[in-house]
Order: C-alpha cells, then sequence, then structure tokens
C-alpha cells in the first residue's frame, strides 16, 4: 500500500498560508532580485527622459557627444560664404575682362611726382596695362586706390578700345597679383573731359578699389573713361 505525505492542516482562520521550502526559496530569490535592483537605482540614478519636440512627436534619445545624428553633422560653408580674406596687397600682374574683351599684362608705372600731383599721366605707347605704383596696390592691407591705365588705339582693336562701349556695373574682372588672384565686381563707368578728370572723384583714397582708366574711344583726344571696382570677398 502506497504511502501518503500529509502536511499538517493549518489552524482556523489561516488556511491557504502554508508556505512549503520550494516556495520559501522562489521568494527569497525574489526579494534578492528587487533589492538588487534598488541598489542599481540608487548609484546610477534615473534614466534619461524621452525628448519631445513642440508636437509631441517622440524623439529618439540623444545621441553620444563624440557620435552626432546624421541630421547633425556639421556643414562646411564654401569659401565665399565664410568671406575667405583677400591675398596680401602686392603688384598686380595680370588683369582678365571677359566682359569687356580685356586681357592684359600689367606693369609698374611710376610717374614722375609733378604728373602724379596734377593726376594727369601718359602711360607708354604699348596695348598692356600699366599700374601706377606711388597710388594702391591691391590686396589686404591696401591703403589707398590702385590705379591701372592704358591706351586705346585709333584705327586698331587694342584691348583698353572696348571699356568705352562694353564694360558696365554688374561685370567681374580678375586681378593676379604676386600673392594671388582677386576677383572684383563693376560699380560703375563714367566719361569725363580731359580737363576734369583730374579733379573727379576717382581719385579719392578708397582702400582696395580698382580704377581703370583710358581714352574714350568715341573721342580719343577729348574724354576719358573710368571703371571703377571693388574687391569680391571669397572669389
Amino acid at each position: 500500500m502506497a504511502r501518503h505525505r500529509y502536511a499538517r492542516q493549518p489552524a482556523a482562520g489561516i488556511r491557504g498560508l502554508v508556505i512549503s521550502s520550494r516556495d520559501l526559496l522562489l521568494l527569497a530569490i525574489c526579494v534578492g532580485g528587487l533589492l538588487a535592483s534598488w541598489l542599481v537605482y540608487g548609484v546610477s540614478g534615473p534614466p534619461d527622459p524621452v525628448a519631445f519636440d513642440a508636437g509631441t512627436r517622440l524623439l529618439s534619445s540623444p545621441p553620444p557627444a563624440n557620435k552626432p545624428a546624421a541630421n547633425q553633422a556639421a556643414v562646411v560653408a564654401p569659401a565665399s560664404r565664410r568671406g575667405m580674406p583677400l591675398p596680401a596687397a602686392s603688384a598686380p600682374l595680370q588683369i582678365t575682362y571677359p566682359a569687356a574683351g580685356l586681357n592684359v599684362v600689367v606693369h609698374p608705372l611710376r610717374p614722375d611726382p609733378a604728373e602724379t600731383g596734377a593726376h594727369s599721366i601718359e602711360p607708354p605707347e604699348t596695348m598692356d596695362g600699366y599700374w601706377l605704383s606711388p597710388f594702391g596696390t591691391p590686396g589686404a592691407g591696401s591703403t589707398n586706390t590702385t590705379y591701372v591705365i592704358g591706351h586705346s588705339w585709333e584705327g586698331l582693336d587694342a584691348p583698353f578700345n572696348h571699356l568705352s562701349y562694353a564694360a558696365a556695373p554688374g561685370d567681374e574682372l580678375k586681378v593676379v597679383t604676386e600673392t594671388g588672384a582677386m576677383t572684383y565686381k563693376v560699380e560703375s563707368v563714367t566719361t569725363y573731359t580731359k580737363s576734369t578728370l583730374k579733379d573727379s572723384p576717382i581719385w579719392t583714397a578708397v582702400p582696395s578699389r580698382l580704377v581703370l582708366i583710358s581714352c574714350y574711344t568715341q573721342d580719343l583726344w577729348g574724354k576719358n573713361v573710368a571703371v571703377v571696382a571693388s574687391p569680391v570677398l571669397g572669389r
């Protein structure tokens, strides 16, 4: 005859509270787990809260500081937007002005003090450009206006002839110097009589400004044309 084990019956009023040794072991494990979780929580603190935007759309947790999210990647602005500085001021070597068909080598020219003071200067009879070195030098650190002059020729398709009829405000031209290249934008194109040119506003000292001067092709002996331009930063 099989033997049966019987648990001792509990006293009246506490029926169902009898706990076996296995139940006690499970209870001890649960209590131990809760205690361990409480200890970890007390050391590390609560988890980071989840961020919400103004529309309460759930966002992902903030990325680690050393690993930015894709939409937070740094974007480097183009050089023209960063305002890249001009090259250091130095002698101009060449001027290219596509809209006016001008592409000339530039040579330094130092007129005598009387010519410089009178603003009446005659360049050598070539088709090149001549930089008036007693005045300004193009580039960073310039302290005066830069002047480049050249002849217009009668009966020849000379480079400076085109300034009289093709140059216009808004045009861009490039100046190559000993330290780099700069882009200029034309601000004005003005015709003066030869007697008024020497007292015109173009002789006002404006650092980094460029003025191109030649004879006016429709009246070579009576008028001059002056093209005033300023540098475009970052180009």
